[in-house]
């Protein structure tokens, strides 16, 4: 059943957010050399700053920042260079921008040098498997987490794409994930869960999951992100190569919001602001 629902505000360490067009939308910038989308990729600092701040101009509630490429086949990058390619970016950011910045990493060293430079919220493709310790860290300093679906690493997870009930298993494993945040002192409102579209998941389950979006919730203890930006699934709904996935891509997201969704992670921010703007419109009948 369709059931669009307004994000609730977003409780930060020292600040509540509130998304400007109902769903909070979070723009991807990728300061890596291998993001399978060419254009998230920023070749220097000031090209990133430059992609960040249009972001922010354009509609993004959060800049989602990732220095290691988890895309399927890709291999992990060493902590340091993690680093090295996130913290001076993260500095020039905030030299310019306020707007709450995630970080895309399951390292804890990596998200503690961000969380110094003034990273707001841990985005974590391991749901804290990785590094147990983020729990504690996100706990004591009041942090939002967001806790994804997948299995194994990026290089063999498209191994692993086979499941009896692919909703429930995803749905019991976040469970099991957010159960661990709290019991480590992670506030239940700061909690986001992501049943990962494209990790160690085939067409028909990414399908799946989009259609039992709401499901995620957990009886809708809690808001459900959805990245589903330029994949594989929406080239294969449309036969497109990854360059000409916008529209597609705005058809999967905009189901995923009706479906539940509260948080949407996306490359096209500007595109996907007037989506969640449009739909805000005429589903809160404001126009």
């Amino acid at each position: 059943m369709m059931q669009y629902k307004e994000a609730a505000p977003l409780k930060l360490k020292d600040r509540t957010i509130s998304p400007k067009n109902g769903i909070f939308l979070m723009g991807i910038l990728n300061v890596t050399p291998d993001s399978f989308f060419a254009e998230s990729r920023a070749a220097n600092l000031d090209a990133a700053l430059g992609k960040a701040l249009a972001m922010v101009e354009d509609g993004a509630d959060i800049i989602d920042i990732g220095a290691e490429s988890t895309r399927p086949g890709s291999l992990y990058v060493s902590e340091d260079e993690e680093i090295n390619r996130l913290i001076p970016f993260l500095k020039l950011f905030r030299k310019h921008s306020d707007c709450p910045v995630s970080i895309d990493t399951r390292k804890f060293n990596v998200f503690k040098n961000a969380f110094e430079e003034g990273a707001d919220i841990l985005n974590d493709i391991s749901a804290l498997e990785d590094s147990p310790e983020l729990a504690t860290f996100c706990a004591e300093n009041k942090l939002p987490v967001i806790l994804m679906h997948k299995r194994e690493k990026p290089d063999v997870m498209m191994q692993k794409v086979c499941y009896n009930d692919a909703v429930s298993e995803i749905s019991a494993y976040l469970k099991e994930r957010a159960d661990f945040a709290i019991k480590s002192g992670i506030a239940k409102e700061k909690i986001i869960l992501d049943p990962g579209i494209g990790f160690a998941k085939d067409f028909e389950t990414n399908c799946r999951i989009i259609k039992h979006t709401s499901d995620f919730t957990l009886d809708g203890r809690f808001p459900v992100l959805i990245g589903a930006s330029r994949k594989q699934c929406v080239g294969q709904l449309t036969g497109k190569p990854t360059e000409e996935r916008l529209a597609g891509t705005l058809a999967i997201h905009q189901l995923a919001v009706l479906h539940g969704a509260q948080y949407i992670r996306a490359h096209d921010v500007k595109e996907t602001a007037d989506m969640l703007k449009t739909l805000k419109g005429i589903e809160c009948d404001i126009i």
